[in-house]
């Protein structure tokens, strides 16, 4: 597993990121959602697993999913568990804050 800086700093975070709204991440050539919610990172695959849609299109609900766009179907944030379970899960990445900045881990499969 390899950590992928991706902010700075917390001060970077709250100047590009806003409260559960999806954010589109390029790492190291493949399409990561980021989401902030209750003032904690999530990082999950920016595909939607049922039909290919961008999943940084899509909402976060009041349950704290992610509403994919095109057919509607919900993913939980913290866990990419699909709410009904109508596909398989989202691939979901490890956050971290140090003094060194905000990282995400990544494997070398998921490259």
């Amino acid at each position: 597993m390899e950590w992928i800086k991706i902010f700075e700093s917390n001060d970077e975070i709250q100047t590009k990121l806003n409260q559960n709204t999806p954010f589109r991440m390029i790492i190291q050539g493949k399409s990561i959602c980021i989401v902030m919610r209750q003032s904690v990172l999530y990082a999950f695959e920016n595909k939607c697993p049922h039909n290919g849609e961008t999943l940084s299109k899509g909402s976060i609900n009041y349950l704290g999913e992610i509403v994919c766009p095109w057919h509607g179907y919900r993913f939980n944030v913290k866990t990419g568990r699909e709410c009904a379970e109508r596909c398989r899960d989202l691939e979901t990445f490890p956050v971290k804050e140090t003094e060194e900045g905000v990282f995400i881990a990544v494997t070398s499969h998921t490259l």
